[in-house]
Parts: structure tokens; sequence; C-alpha cells
């Protein structure tokens, strides 16, 4: 398989540098590829036709291993290949104009604004299920005594 999306190759999708260092195998199955190529089709292409240039994909699939291995949340969606974490690094658009544009135009199941400040998050990740189980969720992830807490905007 070269591409889950038009604008998305396949080794981009599952590159990992922990996985790479730790040895960890992050190869989805058919189901979570399928869950892939869906939050492509019904998110990432559609923002990046309005971001009218590159997004820089920070972490699409992880496989459970290479979740335990980052700290992340047990019930994390990257883990089912419904998640991904999005930062405009190329300067085409800020994280914050995506994260408006996809929560007042597109379907999702849920958005963070992850971190950064009240003007720019550090970064966005947006999930997708299905049409009929997406829950339209914004939350706002925050630092409490080092712990990560998130409150809904």
């Amino acid at each position: 398989m070269d591409k889950i999306s038009d604008h998305i190759s396949y080794r981009e999708a599952v590159k990992s540098n922990t996985a790479t260092r730790r040895g960890i195998d992050n190869i989805p199955d058919v189901e979570e590829l399928e869950n892939m190529k869906l939050i492509a089709e019904k998110v990432f292409e559609p923002l990046r036709e309005f971001v009218k240039g590159p997004i820089k994909i920070n972490s699409f699939y992880r496989s459970p291993e290479l979740n335990v291995a980052i700290g992340g949340s047990k019930n994390s969606q990257h883990c089912k290949g419904q998640a991904i974490d999005l930062d405009d690094t190329y300067g085409h658009r800020t994280n914050a104009s995506m994260f408006t544009y996809i929560k007042n135009h597109l379907d999702f199941d849920q958005i963070i604004w992850e971190f950064g400040d009240d003007k720019n998050p550090a970064w966005v990740h947006v999930s997708y299920v299905s049409e009929d189980e997406n829950r339209h969720r914004c939350l706002k992830a925050y630092k409490e005594n080092g712990k990560t807490k998130y409150k809904v905007i």
C-alpha cells in the first residue's frame, strides 16, 4: 500500500521515531487501515483543501504497544486509526484556523485544542468514527499539577 489518501502516504501515516528506536511494530490491521482511509477522506482531505498546502501529521496510527511507550491515553483513538494530530508547521494557516474550520465545517467525533495558548494550539487532535457515531465533542487540553486535563469548549 502506497497511499491512505491523495495527500497522506502510508509511510507518513505509520511513521514513529519512537517505534523505530524501540523496534515496535506499528502496522495497522485491515479494520484500522479502513478507519485511517475514512478519517483521511472525511477530515484530512477537505481540511487540506481549505489550507491550500501541506499539513504536518505529528501522529496518526499508533499500535497499542507504541501508545503505551509514548504514554498515550488508554482509550486513544489513534490505536484504532481514527485520530490524527495535525500541525500547520508550513505556515499556510494557523493551528487555530484549522481547529475552527474543522469545528465549523466538517463532521468529526472529537477535536482537541492541544495546549499552546488562547490564540493558537500547539497542535490539533481530530478524530472520526462514523457519520452516525460522531459526538462533535470540542475540548481544550491543559496541564494541572503535571497532569493533562480537558475542558469542554
